[in-house]
Formats: structure tokens, C-alpha cells, sequence
């Protein structure tokens, strides 16, 4: 810690860094995933509030040229931060989790791979129901319902993780950042699962149609729809997401710890 009345009258500063290795890799698992995090949802938020509007402002020859310059690159910096955040998170919320004391006789992680079992089959449970939702053509035609399904989803992953998981003597870090990892994993799903292999084909087919005048295949509408409505579908997760990542040291909403 810092001594700042000293270093305010230009006294000789006490610096006193902790001395302990589990600090510094604390420390640093937090530091990767915000900076990871904040690359991964600034991007996020960019596709989602700038750049379809802008796309839909621009020809089809003006497409062929800006797409296959932009969004490569842009993609890459964007599902690879989603994997280092989620990576990053996940580490960090197993190494608390292993030091949980948990009943019946306080034994520091007890539970931790039965709770990490069920975090993760709710998880990847929600997001099959959504990947396979997003295929039939009568559900994407109206965004309404996606977002319907995606909320009554992320309802659930909530419900059963704190049913499941919040067991006696849980601390409030632990059980928040149950939920909003689990909304991280579920939006990491939709990057990996949904938004990039679309996104790769479109933009492959959208390069040779400026470059060899192919023509570019009608199914590139159904997948062009079905990454615009997962990526929305992230952008109202991050909401609940960051809000969980928040109140996991700041607002004792579970155990009142």
C-alpha cells in the first residue's frame, strides 16, 4: 500500500507490496480479464451500435471492399478476447472457489467440482436450446422472439445455478460470479458457435464477389441474420453480465458476505 499523506508532503514513500505469490497471481488473472474484457465488449459494442448502421448505408461494390478490410481483423480481435476473458475469469472463480469453506465441516473446496459440473451442463444446456432455436427460420424472422428465448434462457441460468449452487456458508463473490460467468460463457458460445463461422463464410463469399464477380449464395442472408441475432443477443447479456461481475465485491446481494 501506497503511503499518500507522505508522498503529499514529499516524505520518504512506504511502499509495502504484498509478499504473497497468491496476491500477485490474483492480481494478474483480474487485470488480463478486464483488459481482455474490455476489448471483447468495446468490439462488441461497436458491431451492435455503429457498424450495422453503417453497413446498411453502404453499396454492394463499397461492401466488397470495406468488409473483407474490416472485419477480419476486427473479429479476430474480438473472439479472442471473449476466450482470454472468459479464460481469465474462469481461473479466477476456480481458485476461489477451491478455498470455499463448505458444509457440513467447512472443508475448503468440498464442492468444487459438483458445483463446477452443474454451472457448466446449465450452461452449455441454455445455449444448444438457443443455437438450435436460431435455426428455424419462423424464430429469427422476428427478432422479438429471440429475444424472448434469450431472456426466458438467461432466466434460467440464473434460477439454477443460485438453486443448485448457493448452498450454506457460499460467499457472495463466489455465487454472483457464478451467474455473470455463466452469461459470459453462454455469450463466449455464441462468438465461437454462431458469430464467427457465419461471419468467416460472409465474408470469404463477399471478397470474391468484389474480386471474381462470384455471386454471393442466398444462404449467406440466413446466416448473416442469424450472427446479427446472437450478437444482440450479447449485447443485452453483457447488461446483466457486468452488473453480476459488479456486485460480486460490491453489492451482497446472495449471502449478505
Amino acid at each position: 500500500m501506497i503511503d499518500f499523506n507522505a508522498l503529499a508532503f514529499l516524505q520518504p514513500a512506504k511502499v509495502l507490496p504484498p509478499s504473497d505469490v497468491g496476491s500477485y497471481l490474483d492480481l494478474g488473472l483480474r487485470w488480463i480479464h478486464l483488459l481482455a474484457g474490455i476489448t471483447w465488449i468495446g468490439l462488441l459494442y461497436f458491431f451492435n451500435l455503429v457498424n450495422v448502421g453503417f453497413m446498411k448505408k453502404l453499396d454492394a461494390p463499397t461492401k466488397g471492399k470495406v468488409i473483407p478490410a474490416l472485419l477480419p481483423s476486427a473479429l479476430w480481435w474480438f473472439r479472442w478476447g471473449a476466450m482470454v476473458t472468459v479464460l481469465a475469469g474462469f481461473i479466477y472463480w476456480v481458485l476461489f472457489l477451491h478455498q470455499e469453506p463448505q458444509p457440513p465441516d467447512g472443508t475448503p473446496g468440498q464442492y468444487l467440482w459438483r458445483t463446477l459440473g452443474i454451472w457448466l451442463v446449465v450452461v452449455v444446456v441454455a445455449w444448444f436450446i438457443n443455437y438450435f432455436l436460431l435455426r428455424i427460420p419462423v424464430v429469427t424472422k422476428n427478432g422479438w422472439w429471440v429475444a424472448l428465448f434469450v431472456t426466458l434462457l438467461a432466466a434460467g441460468i440464473f434460477y439454477l445455478n443460485t438453486w443448485f449452487n448457493t448452498y450454506d456458508g457460499i460467499s457472495n463473490r463466489v455465487a454472483s460470479i457464478a451467474v455473470g460467468g455463466g452469461y459470459g460463457v453462454f455469450m463466449l458460445l455464441n462468438v465461437w458457435g454462431i458469430i464467427w463461422p457465419a461471419q468467416k463464410r460472409i465474408i470469404a463469399w463477399t471478397k470474391e464477389n468484389a474480386e471474381q464477380g462470384t455471386a454471393i449464395p442466398a444462404e449467406s442472408a440466413a446466416l448473416a441474420r442469424r450472427a446479427f441475432l446472437a450478437s444482440r443477443a450479447n449485447t443485452w447479456l453483457s447488461l446483466p453480465m457486468l452488473f453480476f461481475m459488479a456486485a460480486a465485491s460490491h453489492f451482497p446481494m446472495f449471502t449478505g458476505g
